[in-house]
């Protein structure tokens, strides 16, 4: 990370911080508040250490699963993101300014990968929303940021070494992974969204990265159009009885969030 940073004229500072734990997380912020004179203007919530339990508990149910996968997936995860949004808050509000931006997903709307990874993805939407409800008069903005499949390399030794069997799921990521977005992509909108001058009226939503890329005219870092998901063709093409609608739609037409607001109704 160091290295890409400095290739592109930045710099990084390497910290070493277990964000499951608060005293670390807040050791690292105090470290930014006595370095940076105050000063924080981003902070990505993006630390996760539940992909590999996601991946050795697969096509179980809950109840089959080890009840500690709960932790696994949103100890450094939903409950480090918050730790790390109070003290990044602490830092933002006296200055009147600021960007948190938590990493969720789709897993956040629908069913995905198992139970405490969707009510943890739809709990990092909902803290931002409500962060969002308290900062937005103090200048600090605070949106949930929703990637496509991303190329990471755990996902890619697993897909490469790994034998999918019968689990449809993983069987879809494999085929789609070589359009997936580069790990940068997420960067570049976290970018365009702090260069924003309008950012505050964006706080409190859910992103999606093929909606940013929509915004700010935004390619990965490798040249290539983000891939929309959210694209009729898109959502039917994962849809067993009406996948082969998908090759007749043209790509410019979206799933209306209207209709993912209603998707997702609880009443």
């Amino acid at each position: 990370v160091s290295l890409q940073a400095q290739s592109r004229g930045g710099k990084c500072v390497p910290v070493v911080c277990d964000s499951g734990q608060e005293s670390e997380v807040r050791n690292l912020f105090e470290k930014v508040d006595r370095e940076q004179n105050g000063r924080l203007d981003v902070l990505v919530n993006n630390a996760y250490a539940g992909v590999q339990t996601i991946i050795d508990n697969r096509k179980k149910a809950f109840w089959e699963s080890p009840a500690s996968m709960w932790d696994d997936i949103n100890n450094v995860g939903l409950r480090g993101h918050y730790l790390c949004s109070v003290y990044g808050a602490r830092l933002m509000v006296p200055a009147g300014r600021g960007l948190i931006v938590v990493i969720s997903s789709i897993g956040g709307l629908q069913y995905l990968f198992n139970v405490p990874y969707g009510v943890g993805k739809a709990a990092c939407d909902r803290m931002a929303a409500d962060c969002a409800q308290e900062l937005r008069r103090h200048g600090v903005s605070y949106v949930s940021l929703w990637p496509g499949l991303v190329q990471t390399e755990l996902l890619r030794d697993h897909l490469e070494k790994n034998d999918t069997g019968e689990d449809d799921l993983f069987k879809q990521l494999k085929i789609n992974f070589s359009s997936g977005e580069t790990t940068e992509m997420s960067g570049k909108c976290v970018v365009a969204l702090a260069t924003d001058p309008n950012i505050l009226s964006l706080s409190g939503k859910v992103l999606p990265s093929c909606d940013l890329a929509r915004r700010y005219g935004l390619r990965d870092v490798d040249g290539r159009p983000i891939q929309d998901y959210l694209s009729l063709s898109s959502v039917l093409s994962q849809a067993t009885s009406l996948g082969w609608l998908a090759s007749y739609l043209p790509g410019f037409l979206r799933m209306p969030k209207w209709i993912m607001t209603l998707y997702t109704s609880k009443f």
